[in-house]
This record gives structure tokens, C-alpha cells and sequence, in this order.
């Protein structure tokens, strides 16, 4: 089999929406060679990406929205956050700074998996960074990462032709009040961690990025090349 190489982008902090629109540039590059019968799938794998971010606070809400009126989203908004409608699976979550954010674009056919396994492939990419950390923790029949009954690891994904956009969140150092304002991902009775909480010493999504990278590279059996 040919080895799979992957393109890490570190974006740094940046706003949402600033996020999105280069998440859409670099699917629409793969979604482009798909329609070109000149692209060979090698090339198309070489336009695959995995983006890194922190956001400035955001609140958004996926494909499953329900139960927020505009004046519920005002409310948010009044807190300090940008509240944003997205395409991928999922509810209503909050994304802000010391959580470390993963784009993963990928064309899954290069990779031999549907959208279900690849799921799964994130779930254990954070598991195993959280066992660096001396944390152990699981997965549920509601998507995402566990610790006990507190979510730490939040995942909604989109596909268009096996090209995937949207991906990750796992709170490192995050506040985790602005969690206070919603139902995480729509599950009543659940609460949210992260790892600073889990391990009782402050752990940054700088921090957090060397093992979670180590990790993705092996679940998804590619070499990262990461210029830093």
C-alpha cells in the first residue's frame, strides 16, 4: 500500500468563520480534482489537509438545530461569543480558547473507510491523547469522548463524496462555563471536562497537540508532515 502523507496547518487563533472559509477552500480542492478525470487519486490525496485551531468564543449549532429561538441566540450572543448555524451532524456546542480544535479535510476512499469508521478513528485519536495525560477515557452510544459522565471531546462531522470538513474539539485549558449557557450537544443530564480539570495541573492546547498528532498519525495509519 502507498503511504499516506497528511499536511498539518496550525491557523493559530482565528475567528470561526475566517475557520470555515479556508475549511471550504481545501475541500473544494479535492471535491475539484474528483470532477477532473486528469486527477489521479494520488494527487488528490497530496490536497488533503489537517487544520489546528483555537477559536475566539463561538457557539454553533449543527444540522440537529432545535429548540433555539432568536432570542435565545441573542442571549448567547450578549455573553461574547458568535453564534453560528453550521452543515455538520451534530447540536449545539461552544468552541473558545484552550480548546484545540482539528479540521481533518480528508478524501476518506484514500483512507478505505465510510464516514461510521472514520468517526470511530477520531474517537480513539482522542482517547489514546487523553491516556498520555493519565486519563481514561471512553465512548458512548452518543458520539464523542467521555470521561465518567462528562463529555470532554466533542465531534460533528460533514461528507460530501467522502470529502470530509468539520472534525474535532477537545477542551484542554478551556473555561468551562460558557458550557453553563447551553445543553452540550443537546443531552440532557450530561456534563463536560477537560483535560486541565482531568488532570489537575493546567494542560494548553499547545500542550495538547504533539500527543494528539502522534495519535492521528497512527489511527489513521499516515505520516503528518507538520513544517510548525
Amino acid at each position: 500500500m502507498t503511504k499516506r502523507y497528511l499536511e498539518v496547518i496550525r491557523l493559530g487563533r482565528l475567528s470561526y468563520t475566517a475557520a470555515l472559509k479556508i475549511q471550504d477552500k481545501y475541500a473544494r480542492q479535492i471535491l475539484d480534482g474528483l470532477s477532473d478525470c486528469k486527477q489521479d487519486q494520488l494527487a488528490i490525496a497530496h490536497l488533503q489537509k489537517l487544520l489546528l485551531v483555537e477559536h475566539d468564543p463561538v457557539y454553533t449549532i449543527g444540522i440537529r438545530r432545535k429548540g433555539y429561538s432568536e432570542s435565545d441566540i441573542k442571549k448567547l450572543q450578549l455573553l461574547g461569543a458568535d453564534f453560528h448555524y453550521t452543515n455538520r451532524g451534530g447540536l449545539i456546542t461552544f468552541h473558545g480558547p484552550g480548546q484545540l480544535v482539528v479540521y481533518p479535510i480528508l478524501y476518506l476512499k484514500n483512507f478505505s473507510m465510510g464516514m461510521k469508521t472514520y468517526i470511530c478513528h477520531l474517537e480513539k485519536t482522542v482517547i489514546d491523547t487523553c491516556s498520555h495525560f493519565g486519563i481514561q477515557s471512553h465512548t458512548t452510544p452518543d458520539t464523542g469522548v467521555w470521561v465518567g459522565n462528562n463529555k470532554i471531546a466533542a465531534i460533528g462531522v460533514h461528507g460530501s463524496r467522502y470529502v470530509t470538513t468539520h472534525g474535532l474539539a477537545l477542551n484542554c485549558d478551556i473555561d468551562l462555563g460558557w458550557f453553563e449557557h447551553i445543553v452540550p450537544c443537546g443531552l440532557e443530564g450530561k456534563g463536560v471536562t477537560s483535560l486541565t480539570k482531568e488532570s489537575c495541573h493546567r494542560v494548553t492546547a499547545t500542550e495538547a497537540t504533539r500527543p494528539l498528532l502522534k495519535s492521528f498519525g497512527t489511527t489513521f495509519d499516515c505520516t503528518l508532515v507538520d513544517p510548525k
